[in-house]
């Protein structure tokens, strides 16, 4: 957690927090996805985390990618924003959040996929072998690369 969300929560307690989430559909030369199974909730979804305070919304992907991946991400490309009620959250410990997504596709990346201890797997992975237990939050850009949506999509 970022210094900022863990401010914000000693001020609003665990009330709906307004956040910016940027994420990578990282795809191979194969055309596969780049898929993450969490360490604290057992899902599949796409790289990807929170905006800190001053970052630009490549700057936070690019980070976030090379944390949870060990990738360095090139020549990202706009895939789509996404708000509205997948949006809203609720985490164990009952934090609520409303977050908008900025989500990426990339092609071009450098390094050797690297598990942490955010990802229990890193997987590419085809379009018809997906996983049944998506990220209910990340399914309707994960959904959207399937049917090959070329132009950025503002949902």
């Amino acid at each position: 957690m970022n210094d900022y969300i863990k401010s914000m929560r000693e001020k609003i307690g665990s009330d709906t927090l307004l956040t910016v989430g940027c994420g990578a559909i990282i795809e191979d030369q194969s055309g596969h996805i780049l898929l993450q199974r969490r360490t604290d909730y057992d899902i599949w979804g796409i790289p990807g985390g929170i905006l800190e305070l001053g970052e630009t919304f490549e700057e936070t992907v690019k980070r976030e990618v090379f944390e949870e991946t060990n990738l360095t991400i090139n020549n990202i490309r706009l895939f789509g924003i996404y708000s509205g009620d997948q949006g809203y959250a609720q985490y164990a410990n009952g934090d609520k959040v409303f977050s908008v997504q900025i989500i990426f596709h990339v092609e071009d990346y450098e390094g050797t996929v690297i598990s942490n201890n955010e990802s229990r797997e890193l997987k590419f992975l085809h379009k018809l072998e997906l996983p049944k237990n998506l990220n209910p939050h990340q399914a309707p850009f994960i959904l959207d690369w399937v049917k090959n949506i070329s132009t950025p999509i503002i949902k």
